[in-house]
């Protein structure tokens, strides 16, 4: 498994305590709200990380609705199936995106929740959310825009570039700011064979308790720890303690605000 794609250990409990409110959990409301007005009956969920979306789905969605939430990594699954806590069934399955074990026209939403970012063949990925869809369903998933317009991310990777300078840590320019072109995307799902797709743009904020609070959350909550461990085994603390000096020079020293940045596309089978 591409190391970018690898949530283990303490990143999954990190990820969903600190991350998800940090700057998933508005984007998982507005996709939720978007797959309901689809009026599903059999929702798949790819990528599905700790479940910030599939809790926002199930608590949208009537009963009668089959959830069925996937992921690649099982510690994120097993976190998502912790933190559930609602008052109906949903299935858990691990699964890669780009084979799923699934029949053809088996649901009609596929959603995934900033997930294509890590498929390692964005064409096959939406080819077999393609395949499993049934005539006329959507597929609905979400992308950040460019690191630039995500400012916390940004910021924390200037710092670890001087921290780092002949070898800087670039997974999150790389893997989840690093696919946020439009018209890139609108290519690959024609590629896969999708009729047409609507791309909006939607801008949040993010907010944090502190720049500590930020820093902790990207640099143990997600792949990136990864990279500032190979390039220094005891580092991750200094790398932290950079990253919360950067985010506090530029926001200051209490809570904080920051801009962030997402597409949304539905595309249609």
């Amino acid at each position: 498994m591409n190391a970018d794609r690898v949530f283990s250990g303490s990143v999954a409990e990190i990820y969903d305590r600190l991350l998800v409110p940090l700057i998933f959990e508005p984007y998982a409301l507005d996709l939720a709200d978007r797959i309901s007005g689809t009026e599903p009956r059999r929702v798949l969920e790819t990528a599905a990380g700790t479940g910030a979306l599939t809790r926002a789905l199930a608590s949208r969605l009537p009963g009668s609705v089959t959830i069925v939430a996937t992921d690649l990594n099982q510690p994120m699954l097993d976190r998502a199936v912790a933190q559930h806590g609602l008052d109906r069934s949903l299935t858990w399955r691990q699964t890669d995106a780009l084979a799923l074990p699934f029949e053809d026209r088996s649901f009609d939403v596929v959603a995934c929740q900033f997930g294509v970012m890590f498929f390692p063949d964005k064409i096959q990925g939406y080819r077999e959310a393609h395949r499993v869809l049934e005539t006329g369903g959507h597929f609905l998933f979400n992308v950040w825009d460019r690191l630039s317009e995500n400012e916390f991310a940004d910021g924390i990777t200037t710092a670890l570039a001087a921290m780092f300078p002949s070898d800087p840590p670039r997974f999150l320019d790389r893997a989840p700011y690093g696919h946020g072109d439009p018209d890139a995307i609108r290519e690959q799902l024609t590629a896969a064979g999708f009729s047409r797709c609507t791309i909006d743009a939607v801008d949040a904020t993010s907010r944090a308790p502190s720049p500590r609070h930020a820093a902790v959350a990207y640099c143990h909550g997600t792949p990136l720890r990864n990279e500032i461990e190979a390039r220094d085994a005891s580092g991750l603390e200094n790398a932290t303690n950079r990253a919360t000096d950067a985010l506090a020079s530029r926001f200051g020293d209490g809570p904080i605000e920051g801009r962030i940045r997402a597409f949304v596309i539905d595309a249609v089978r």
